[in-house]
């Protein structure tokens, strides 16, 4: 008995195949993803390589995908150095790549930022359970008027997660309720949130992408590859007993993964207002070796590290590929 695992990058298509007697690796391959046709091209042809003169019958499929960007998330928290960074981290553990965070209430020009970021999910959270309901009910007001079509998942105030989940219902949005991600000032619980973007990454975003035709490869997904390290990073951490980081450098991004053992002295009054994960993929950023190495240029020019002439030269390249 064998099983496909299957990881569809944004430069290239990886797949390992395993015995499941064993738990040996019985073959690998790797092919460049075709997200100019069909990413099942690819993946196809990997696989067909991987299995070449394998004496097995039907194998399962375990594929995980950050094609095509990956997960886009946007943040909208009731303020910054809280729920904002709460939600923030709830979305690195959930294999998004974090493209917009706002604090406060959402007014026209924070409406006008949040669709030039282009997110795939917008994660709106906001008050502790019991605590202020008014500017998550604004926020979600402000979407509601707006006509926003981007699924949301909603993880703030479990006070008003119903009535705040029935007003986007009624004007349209896609929206999936899960717990609070900060329930207490200082309980940071991203579980629910974090299985409700996977949730919707599966059902809307990898659809959505146009990768492929028809539902063979959305059918094929269970995760967002930076979801599916972390779950196996946890699960490595869990079986060597200790604190663990693992640094993943991918064509798109450089993501760091940490599985820490908890710090008895993070609790109490000295606790982060935000709350600390434990277990998290604490960076990601733009820092990719090919797919986003514009995004380090942008960086740069965003700190003010580049001159006017270097920004110039850099620009040259970029425009005659364009």
């Amino acid at each position: 008995m064998y099983a496909v695992c299957a990881d569809v990058g944004s430069t290239c298509t990886k797949v390992a195949v395993v015995d499941l007697d064993d738990g040996q690796l019985a073959a690998t391959a790797s092919h460049p993803t075709t997200v100019a046709t069909d990413v099942l091209h690819g993946l196809d042809a990997a696989v067909a390589q991987a299995t070449a003169g394998l004496a097995a019958g039907p194998m399962p499929w375990y594929v995980c995908s950050s094609a095509g960007g990956g997960l886009r998330l946007a943040v909208i928290g009731y303020e910054e150095l809280v729920t904002a960074q709460a939600g923030h981290r709830v979305g690195l553990s959930a294999g998004a790549r974090v493209v917009h965070v706002a604090a406060g209430r959402l007014d026209g020009p924070g409406l006008t930022a949040l669709r030039a970021a282009r997110p795939d999910v917008v994660l709106l959270v906001g008050g502790t359970d019991g605590g202020d309901a008014e500017v998550l009910t604004h926020n979600a007001t402000r979407l509601a008027r707006a006509r926003w079509r981007v699924p949301v998942v909603l993880a703030g105030n479990g006070d008003v997660r119903d009535p705040v989940t029935q007003l986007l219902t009624d004007r349209g949005v896609p929206v999936t309720a899960a717990d609070n991600v900060l329930p207490r000032i200082g309980v940071l619980r991203p579980g629910p949130a974090r299985e409700a973007i996977r949730e919707v990454f599966l059902r809307h975003v990898i659809g959505g992408k146009r990768l492929s035709r028809g539902r063979r490869f959305a059918d094929l997904v269970r995760a967002a590859t930076p979801d599916a390290v972390l779950t196996g990073v946890e699960l490595l951490a869990d079986h060597v007993g200790g604190d663990l980081v693992v640094v993943d450098v991918g064509g798109a991004t450089t993501d760091v993964y940490s599985a820490l053992t908890p710090d008895e002295r993070a609790s109490g009054p000295s606790q982060a207002a935000a709350g600390t994960l434990w277990r998290a993929r604490t960076v990601e950023g733009d820092l990719g070796m090919r797919w986003s190495a514009p995004g380090v240029v942008q960086a740069a020019v965003a700190e003010r590290m580049l001159t006017d002439g270097q920004q110039r030269a850099l620009a040259g390249p970029a425009a005659a590929r364009a």
